[in-house]
């Protein structure tokens, strides 16, 4: 391996090949740059530390240039025999931290070990300055492979554009743009680099710069900083599109609510001015019909079972909003709340490899459900997989969901009942979710166990099963159901004294009158037993 020197400077352009251009839906007229420090440089074959409390380490296979003499004012013509040579690189990047760098990507981009170079040097005079290649491979499979043909602005016009401006000194470092392809790392991947001639007499290589990502376990000062922060905008970007980072295609879907109010993104041509960060609202805010379950509603349907309430809803007119075929996995559990829905489709292998890794859907739900809300799972009735395990179980008991439903199955069934979060299922079932299904997105209307559930519908569960109950209807259904509740109990008192149900069940005119003098005399004492 070559002795890569410490470097006075190391300037990388935002935006330079067409097929990452395209990727990102615009293509800039001029170059724009930003530094980043000398100690992000690493060799080959090191580390890189994904910070605590962050998702979004991306990686961008590019190719480096080192300026072996001065360059001042030079022109196009001139400046490739300033360059004295060619290696790989690999211009890490933390999306997560990009909110308030405006372009600058001083954080995003500055981390120890951002910047690996090498492992060997190629002969900037024996290569042509177009005909250069750059890929990628993550994990062993191939995730960028682009030339020097594709880019927007030639290799030589850098090194002349930013010589107007500053003196490139020898061992300052250009990294020349990353193309189509760049996409998220996690903790255990291992990212490697190379840049070759392949037309150049012997093909000279640098061979492969290797990286292994790692997870920190320090996280950030909120006392000395701004936090990390990443919204779905910063997803479709740091995974590459928004079908890759598992999101519903669209910049306005639902799916696509912020966690942050104020992230967009900074690789734009020229300015450095934040894109919108979409319409999205912020995690901490809850849906409208959320807020209306006032603590006294909520009160009322925890006291109120799902058979009388589905005996109100019968009345006027809806007839099919039980959730079939579940139960609870704690006994007597009783869940009240308002749906947070997550879609799975049907397993498909070249879906899943989209939409099934990463922070996909499901994750993404169960990290934005809000206090009193309950994920409701479209499984499609298939409880031959799991649709949630233990740790996403902790999440959503540690935000304060009331509640998971499901019409599928549930891994680590006894550990989620440890945990103490209510989850009404099909049963357990050991499987993972990839073999059946692919997590699709989430705040949609979905179909849970033959019943229509929109986010906001409030979600009733105890013994007997689920019900799902319009939030319009609410209050209403709740208020009757707890009457029918007091007349019912009114009627076992009676039947336990030793009356007939004849008559008294359904009450007729006589024992109608009785039961209204009754209440009149004030409220039931009794137990709230019915038949």
């Amino acid at each position: 391996m070559t002795e890569i020197a410490r470097a006075g400077k190391i300037i990388a352009i935002h935006l330079n090949y067409v097929s990452r251009a395209d990727q990102r839906g615009r293509r800039p007229a001029a170059p724009s740059y930003f530094f980043k420090p000398a100690s992000s440089l690493a060799g080959t074959d090191g580390t890189v530390e994904r910070p605590a409390g962050t998702e979004l380490l991306a990686f961008e296979g590019e190719i480096a240039l080192i300026i072996g003499t001065a360059a001042r004012r030079v022109s196009v013509d001139e400046a490739w025999a300033h360059v004295a040579s060619v290696t790989a690189s690999n211009d890490l990047g933390l999306y997560d931290l990009r909110a308030n760098d405006k372009g600058s990507n001083v954080r995003s981009k500055g981390g120890n070990g951002f910047t690996p170079v090498g492992p060997e040097l190629i002969d900037a005079a024996c290569v042509e300055p177009g005909s250069l290649r750059v890929r990628a491979w993550v994990n062993s499979e191939l995730a960028q492979d682009d030339t020097t043909a594709g880019l927007l602005f030639p290799l030589p016009q850098l090194v002349a554009d930013l010589s107007q401006h500053f003196t490139l000194e020898p061992g300052d470092i250009i990294l020349t743009g990353t193309p189509a392809g760049s996409s998220v790392i996690v903790p255990g991947d291992v990212v490697e680099i190379e840049v070759d001639a392949p037309d150049a007499p012997g093909a000279p290589s640098s061979g492969r710069l290797r990286t292994t990502v790692t997870q920190g376990k320090i996280e950030f000062d909120p006392a000395l900083g701004s936090m990390p922060a990443v919204d779905d905008l910063q997803r479709a970007e740091a995974w590459g599109s928004r079908e890759l980072a598992g999101l519903p295609a669209g910049p306005s879907a639902s799916s696509g609510t912020q966690e942050t109010a104020g992230s967009g993104t900074q690789e734009s041509a020229g300015s450095g001015t934040q894109e919108s960060a979409g319409s999205g609202t912020q995690e901490t805010a809850s849906s409208g019909a959320q807020e209306g379950l006032s603590p006294e509603l909520r009160a009322k349907l925890e006291a109120a079972p799902t058979a009388g309430l589905s005996s109100q809803l019968r009345k006027r007119g809806l007839h099919s909003c039980f959730i079939d075929g579940l139960s609870a996995n704690l006994p007597g559990a009783k869940i009240v709340g308002t749906a947070k829905t997550l879609r799975f489709v049907p397993a498909r292998e070249d879906l899943f490899k989209s939409h099934g890794g990463g922070y996909n859907a499901q994750k993404r739900a169960f990290d934005a459900v809000g206090e009193g809300e309950i994920i409701v799972i479209e499984a499609r009735g298939d409880e031959t997989t799991g649709t949630l395990g233990d740790i996403l179980a902790l999440r959503a008991k540690t935000r304060g969901a009331a509640g998971v439903v499901t019409d599928g199955g549930v891994r680590d069934f006894d550990a989620v009942a440890e945990i103490g979060l209510p989850v009404f299922s099909k049963g357990a079932h050991p499987s993972v979710l990839g073999r059946k299904h692919v997590p699709w997105e989430f705040d949609v209307t979905i179909g849970c166990g033959g019943a229509t559930v929109q986010p906001g519908d409030v979600i009733v569960g105890d013994g007997d099963g689920v019900i799902v109950i319009p939030a319009h209807l609410a209050e209403e259904v709740a208020d009757a159901a707890l009457a029918q509740e007091d007349e019912d109990a009114w009627i076992a008192e009676q039947v336990s004294a030793g009356n007939a149900v004849d008559g008294l069940f359904p009450m007729n005119a006589e024992w109608r009158a009785r039961y209204e003098a009754r209440q009149a005399q004030g409220p039931s004492t009794s137990s709230g037993t019915h038949s």
